[in-house]
C-alpha cells in the first residue's frame, strides 16, 4: 500500500511538472516575442543581432541604430524559469522578478559619472570605479529611496526626472552614466504593458538631455 501511494505521488508530481514545463515555456516564449516586438517598434534599428541565453530564460539583443544620439542600443532580458516547477519558487526568492538590462552607446561623449541605485535592491552592490571620488546622498523618488553617486548634481537631477517619468518608477533599480565606457545603463523590472512607453522615455532622455 505504501509503495502504491509513493508511485501515485511520483506520477502526480511528474504530471504537474510536465504541465508546468509546457505552460511556462509557452509563456516565456510569448514574453520574449512581445518584448522584441515592442522594443523594435521604438528603436527601429538598422541592423539587429540576437543571442539566445539557453533554455527559455531570455536573450541578448544588439541593435545598430545610428540615429539621433544613439549609435548602438543593447539589452538583455532574463526571465523567471516559469517552465520549472522545482526551480521557479527558488528563483522568486533569489531573482525576484524578470529583469531587463539596457546598455546604450550614444554618439555624444558622456562627461561625468552619475548613478541612482534603489536602496536595498542589491544583495551585493556592483563596484563603481573611483567611487571614493564621487559625492553621495540619498534621494527619494516616488516614495522609494535611491543612493545617488555623482560628480555634478545636475546629472542626478536629470536621471531622477527620467525615473519619475516611467510608468512605474519603482521598476527602475539602477540607472547610470559612465564616461569611462561612454555608456548609459539602466536595470529595471520590465512589464509587458508598459515596456514600449518606457523605452520611448529612454530614447527621449538620450536625445534631448545633455549628457
Amino acid at each position: 500500500m505504501d509503495n502504491q501511494v509513493l508511485f501515485a505521488a511520483i506520477f502526480l508530481i511528474a504530471g504537474i511538472s510536465a504541465l508546468q514545463f509546457y505552460r511556462g515555456r509557452k509563456l516565456n516564449l510569448m514574453l520574449m516575442e512581445h518584448y522584441i516586438r515592442a522594443v523594435k517598434e521604438v528603436i527601429n534599428p538598422e541592423d539587429e543581432l540576437y543571442t539566445w541565453l539557453g533554455g527559455y530564460i531570455g536573450f541578448r539583443a544588439e541593435y545598430k541604430v545610428n540615429r539621433g544620439n544613439i549609435r548602438k542600443f543593447e539589452y538583455t532580458l532574463t526571465l523567471l524559469p516559469r517552465h520549472s516547477l522545482l526551480y521557479f519558487p527558488i528563483a522568486l526568492i533569489t531573482s525576484r522578478h524578470d529583469k531587463l538590462y539596457v546598455v546604450v552607446r550614444p554618439f555624444s561623449e558622456i562627461k561625468r559619472e552619475a548613478h541612482l541605485i534603489q536602496k536595498g535592491y542589491y544583495r551585493m552592490r556592483p563596484s563603481i570605479d573611483d567611487e571614493e571620488l564621487l559625492k553621495k546622498e540619498v534621494v527619494e523618488i516616488a516614495g522609494k529611496q535611491y543612493e545617488a553617486l555623482y560628480e555634478k548634481k545636475r546629472d542626478v537631477e536629470n536621471l531622477k526626472a527620467l525615473i519619475e517619468s516611467f510608468s512605474n518608477p519603482h521598476n527602475v533599480k539602477h540607472v547610470s552614466l559612465t564616461p569611462k565606457t561612454n555608456v548609459f545603463y539602466i536595470q529595471m523590472k520590465p512589464e509587458p504593458e508598459t515596456i514600449g512607453s518606457d523605452i520611448e522615455r529612454v530614447v527621449r532622455f538620450l536625445t534631448s538631455s545633455p549628457l
